[in-house]
Parts: C-alpha cells; sequence; structure tokens
C-alpha cells in the first residue's frame, strides 16, 4: 500500500527529522515538499543524503489551494501560523499537525500516542504534543491515572536541546556562540505548553492541575530532552515502576527502567524512557522522562499517530535503534 505523503515546513528541524522517517518509510510516498526560504530548491541541495528517488523533488511555496493529490499531510509550522492554512486543506486529506494551533481544537484529537491511541485511530485531524508534554506526560500518566500522586501539586524541571527552539534565521539567539557553555531557563510561568500539560494531568487524573509549575531550560546539546518532576505522594520506588509497567504493557515505544534515564538513551529514535524515585516518608515522589525532541517529541510521534490514522502498525518506519555514541 502506497499513501502519498506531504511535508509543510520540510526546512525546518522538525520538518526535516520527518522527511527523514518518511524516506525509509515502507509505505509513505513523499509527493510534496513545501517551505519558505528552502522554495524552488529541490530536496537533495537541502538534504544531500536523500535517496537518489527523492532528490528532485522541488520544493513548492506553502499554498492549501495548490496542493497536488495527498493522502496525508504533516504540518511543521510554528505556533500561530498554521491555523487558517490547516483549514483550507481538503476533508479527503489527513493531517498531523507538529505546531501548537491545534492541541485544543475542536475536531482534532490530542495525539499523544501511547497513552490514548484508542483515541486517534481512524481520525483525520491529529494535534501532535509538544516536546515538553510527550516526555513529561509520559512518565506522570501511570502515577495520575493510578493515583498515586497529587494532581495538584506537581513540579517540573526540564532539560532540552537547542534543536527545541527551532532552526530560526540568521538573526538567531540560538546559535553556537550564544549557546555554548551557556545554560537558559525561558518561559517562566506562561510557557505555551503549560496549558497542554495542564489539561492532560486533569484527565490522567480527574482533578485540578491548578498547582502546576513548569520551568524549561536550554542545554548546549543539539537533541534531546529530560524531565525531571517532582510530586507529592505516598507511594514508594518500587511500587511506582509497577505501576507504570503495567500501564504500558505491550507499548512498543516506552521503557520503563530502574535507572534514571539519559537523553543520549532516546537520541534518534521513537523511544521514551520513565523511571521513578520515592521516598514515602517525606511524600515526595519523582518522576524521570527522557526523549528525543525531535523524535518522539515531534516527528517521530507524528509517523506514529500517521500510522494510526492511516490503519498501519504503529510502529511500521519507527523500529530503528537509537544513534549511539
Amino acid at each position: 500500500m502506497s499513501i502519498r505523503v506531504g511535508i509543510v515546513g520540510i526546512s525546518g528541524f522538525g520538518g526535516g527529522e520527518a522527511l527523514r522517517l518518511v524516506a525509509g518509510h515502507p509505505s509513505f510516498e513523499l509527493v510534496y515538499a513545501a517551505g519558505e526560504g528552502s522554495a524552488g530548491s529541490r530536496l537533495g541541495e537541502r538534504f544531500p543524503g536523500l535517496p537518489a528517488r527523492l532528490a528532485d523533488l522541488v520544493i513548492r511555496k506553502w499554498d492549501p489551494a495548490g496542493l497536488p493529490p495527498l493522502d496525508l499531510l504533516f504540518a511543521s509550522l510554528p505556533t500561530g501560523a498554521s491555523a487558517a492554512a490547516l483549514a483550507a486543506v481538503p476533508e479527503s486529506v489527513k493531517i498531523v499537525d507538529l505546531g501548537g494551533d491545534h492541541r485544543d481544537a475542536a475536531g482534532w484529537a490530542y495525539g499523544l500516542a501511547d497513552i490514548w491511541p484508542e483515541r486517534i485511530q481512524g481520525q483525520r485531524r491529529v494535534a501532535n504534543p509538544g516536546c515538553f508534554p510527550a516526555a513529561v506526560l509520559t512518565a506522570l500518566a501511570p502515577l495520575l491515572a493510578g493515583g498515586l500522586v497529587e494532581p495538584g501539586n506537581i513540579i517540573i524541571d526540564a532539560k532540552t536541546g537547542i534543536s527545541g527552539a527551532g532552526r530560526g534565521g540568521a538573526d538567531s539567539r540560538f546559535g553556537f556562540a550564544e549557546s555554548n557553555e551557556n545554560l537558559v531557563p525561558y518561559g517562566l510561568l506562561q510557557h505555551v505548553h503549560m496549558p497542554e500539560m495542564a489539561r492532560a494531568i486533569a484527565r490522567l487524573s480527574g482533578g485540578s492541575a491548578a498547582g502546576l509549575v513548569f520551568t524549561p531550560h536550554l542545554v548546549p546539546m543539539t537533541r534531546g530532552l529530560l524531565a525531571t518532576i517532582y510530586c507529592r505522594g505516598g507511594a514508594g520506588t518500587e511500587e511506582c515502576l509497577a505501576a507504570a509497567r503495567r500501564f504500558y504493557a505491550g507499548r512498543a515505544f516506552i521503557r520503563v527502567t530502574e535507572r534514571p534515564p539519559q537523553t543520549k538513551w532516546a537520541a534518534g529514535s521513537n523511544l521514551a524512557f520513565v523511571s521513578y524515585a520515592a521516598d514515602p516518608q517525606r511524600g515526595l515522589v519523582m518522576a524521570l522522562g527522557a526523549v528525543d525532541n525531535l523524535g518522539k517529541g515531534a516527528a517521530g510521534q507524528a509517523v506514529q499517530n500517521a500510522n494510526l490514522i492511516c490503519g498501519l502498525p504503529e510502529t511500521t518506519g519507527l523500529e530503528g535503534m537509537p544513534a549511539w555514541p
């Protein structure tokens, strides 16, 4: 079965990672690529390592009215740039939106694929989670669903690689000189992923996430994301690990580990690693989640969601091992 695929925003980090995964996918045929600054150039000029069959595909200027016949469209556009344009895409074309415009939009399924796959299967419009929610919610879900932690007392300390900030332009604040040997907190108390995480925490627990605190940091590495999450609860470490193993039994991309996870473990993959440490005497539960921010945090989960809505095994095209070292 050949599924005709398009990618919008192909020159960005998320779109480029989607291209890498689509190029190796046994059921996806890339027939359309769109970008802004890269429009008019061949894919092979932007991505010299592409398979020869894709190298001559010309990147078009993004125009939803000018789409060729497609079955599936990946949209990797900045938050605020996709809502109006994607509304003009024919209903016959399935869409996975990697941006932030549709994560709480009517008619769009929230694509947290490892937690709610049944809510994604058969849908035509899926909003991919943000990279931070992908790591945080994957680690928290077993604890919240099992009532092991209080949803209203959660503190998240997360670190992401520079690619999580997007590709940017020539005046980007995230170049080598600015980022190397530096650690940068940002989005304090108002990060765009806060409402998304709060909604999911409330849905998983049935309670309020009003006390949620989230502090993200940029660290000087290209890709990878680690979230350390502090919760109130009386469970012990083994109880938390056991809850996660039950919750994710049979889920191909989740690894429950007794060791604290590392970002390198997930590099270049769609895997998510979760672990826990708890002190019942202090009422403290620590949850840890590690993902590749461009993999499970973006394009990997987008392809997983696409597999689900296209009726394919969700592991299709995603079974490669992480890159090491």
